[in-house]
C-alpha cells in the first residue's frame, strides 16, 4: 500500500496533532482529525486553561518544515532572558544564551488557530465534537462517540494517539499486556493570573523577557502578549500553611500578592476576578512504554507529558512530529520499520527532558537569587565563551541547540555539574573566579 493510499487516524487536534497532519499531508497520506472539543476558531476556549508557551529552536524548526515559521513570528514575542523580581521590587537580568538567541512567548490557541488552518488547507479532515471512546489495535478501528451520543465505527491504515497527557488512546493501550505507565503528580499547582496593558497599550513590564518572582517554595512568572499585557502563571503548593487552599478570603489574597509580589500586585486590578474564576490545575509528569501497538502509535504528552518548567512541552512534542517525519523519509514510508525505530530513538530523549523540568523547577523557584548560583552561571559563561564548542551550558544545549538530543544534553550536564561543584567548593573563589585555569577545567570534561 503506497503513501497514498493510507488513512492515517489522528485523534487529537491540538497542536502535535494539527502538525502532524501537516506533515503526513505533505507526504501523501489521507489523514482525519478527530477532536472531542468544538472548533475552537468559531468557540474560543475560557481563559485560564493553559500556561502561554515558550518557543524555542525545536518547536521553530519543525514550523519551518511546514512553511508556518513566517505565520507565527508576527504573534510571537522574543525573550531574551529572565528578568528576576525580589520581593522589594529589584530587578535582575539573566541572558539566556548569547547575544541574540531568544526564546518566544506565543498564545497557545493562537498558535493551535494557525496550525488547524494550516492541516486544512493542505487537505486534513478535522471532526470536531468527536469523543474516541474506543479503539481496537488488532482491527486499527476507532469508536467515536458524538454529543449525542451516536458511536461510530471508522476502520484506518494507521491510528496516531496526539490527544494529550490524558489520551484516551493511552488509556485504551493501558489496557493491553505489559504496557507500563506511570504518572507523577508534584504538590504544586498553578492557576493563570494576568496583567494587562497600560495607557495605550503599553508594556508595564519589560516586554522582551520571561518575568520571574521566585520564592523558595513558590514562585509566579510572567509572559508578554502582542496586546502589551502579560498572562502570569502561579505556580504554588495545593496545600499547607502557604498554599492555594490557605488562600481562602478577599483579605488573605490581597495580603499575600502584596507581601510577596508587591511590583505585580499594583499591576493586577483584576487579581480577585483572576484568582476566582481560573481553575486552580495540578502538574503532572507521565510515562508510557511501548509507544507502539500493532499499528497504533502515542506521540506528543500522550507519550511523555511533563511538567512546564523547561519550557519545551511543545516542542518536543513538535521536535517528534519531525523525527518520525524524518524516519519516514529514510525508510521510504515502510511504518512497520519507522514505529519501533520510532519509539526506541525518542523515548530516552522524552524521559530526559522530564527529568530536566523537573530539575529547573528547583532552579527557578530557588536558586535563580542565589548568589552562588548567580556566580556559578558566571563561571559556566566565561567557560562557554572561551570555549564554545567544548563548554555548552544546560539551558543553551536544551533550548537552542536543535542538534544535541535532549538525552546527550542531560549527560553532558550530569559532567558539567560534578566539575562545577567542585569548582564552587574551592575556597574563596568568590574573589578568584576570574582568574581559574579555564583550560585545566575543560580537560576535565569526557573526551577533554
Amino acid at each position: 500500500m503506497t503513501a497514498h493510499s493510507k488513512h492515517i487516524a489522528i485523534v487529537g487536534a491540538g497542536l502535535v496533532g494539527s502538525l502532524l497532519a501537516i506533515y503526513l499531508r505533505k507526504r501523501g497520506y489521507k489523514v482525519s482529525l478527530f477532536e472531542r472539543r468544538a472548533d475552537m476558531r468559531k468557540n474560543m476556549l475560557q481563559a485560564g486553561r493553559s500556561i502561554n508557551l515558550a518557543l524555542s529552536n525545536r518547536g521553530i524548526r519543525a514550523l519551518e518544515e511546514v512553511g508556518l515559521a513566517d505565520a507565527i513570528r508576527p504573534v510571537a514575542i522574543p525573550m531574551h532572558g529572565r528578568m528576576m523580581h525580589d520581593v522589594k521590587g529589584n530587578l535582575t537580568f539573566q541572558a539566556y544564551g548569547k547575544e541574540g538567541q531568544y526564546i518566544n512567548s506565543v498564545s497557545r490557541s493562537n498558535l493551535n488557530i494557525v496550525l488547524m488552518n494550516k492541516a486544512e488547507a493542505e487537505g486534513a479532515t478535522l471532526h470536531f465534537n468527536q469523543r474516541v471512546t474506543q479503539i481496537d489495535t488488532d482491527k486499527t478501528t476507532i469508536a467515536v462517540t458524538s454529543p449525542e451520543n451516536h458511536l461510530e465505527i471508522h476502520t484506518f491504515d494507521l491510528i496516531i494517539g496526539a490527544d494529550g497527557a490524558f489520551s484516551a488512546i493511552r488509556q485504551s493501550l493501558q489496557a493491553t499486556d505489559r504496557f507500563d505507565f506511570s504518572q507523577a503528580y508534584i504538590a504544586h499547582g498553578y492557576k493563570e493570573l494576568h496583567i494587562p496593558a497600560g495607557t495605550a497599550g503599553a508594556f508595564q513590564l519589560e516586554k522582551n523577557a520571561l518575568h520571574i518572582w521566585p520564592r523558595q517554595s513558590y514562585m509566579m512568572i510572567a509572559l508578554p502578549n502582542p496586546d502589551g499585557s502579560f498572562t502570569c502563571t502561579l505556580f504554588f503548593p495545593f496545600d499547607g500553611e502557604t498554599s492555594f487552599t490557605a488562600l481562602s478570603s478577599d483579605h488573605a489574597i490581597k495580603d499575600f500578592f502584596n507581601a510577596n509580589f508587591p511590583d505585580a500586585a499594583k499591576l493586577m486590578p483584576s487579581l480577585l476576578r483572576d484568582f476566582y474564576q481560573n481553575p486552580t490545575s495540578s502538574l503532572v509528569t507521565m510515562k508510557c512504554f511501548p509507544w507502539v501497538k500493532n499499528k497504533t502509535l502515542l506521540i506528543g504528552d500522550a507519550a511523555h507529558a511533563i511538567v512546564p518548567f523547561y519550557g519545551q512541552g511543545m516542542n518536543a512534542g513538535f521536535e517528534d512530529c519531525r523525527i518520525l517525519n524524518i524516519l519516514l523519509g529514510k525508510y521510504h514510508d515502510q511504518w512497520e520499520t519507522v514505529l519501533p525505530e520510532f519509539q526506541n530513538l525518542r523515548k530516552p530523549d522524552t524521559d530526559a527532558i522530564a527529568q530536566l523540568a523537573l530539575d529547573n523547577f528547583i532552579e527557578m523557584r530557588d536558586l535563580v537569587g542565589d548568589a552562588d548560583f548567580l556566580l556559578r552561571k558566571k563561571i559556566e559563561a566565561k567557560l562557554h565563551s572561551a570555549y564554545p564548542d567544548r563548554w555548552i551550558p544546560l539551558y543553551s544545549m536544551v533550548t537552542f541547540n536543535d542538534n544535541i538530543r535532549y538525552s546527550e544534553a542531560y549527560s553532558i550536564s550530569r559532567s558539567q555539574k560534578k566539575i562545577m561543584d567542585e569548582v564552587m567548593s574551592r575556597p574563596g573563589i568568590e574573589t578568584t573566579w576570574e582568574s581559574l585555569d579555564l583550560a585545566s577545567i575543560i580537560q576535565r570534561l569526557p573526551n577533554g
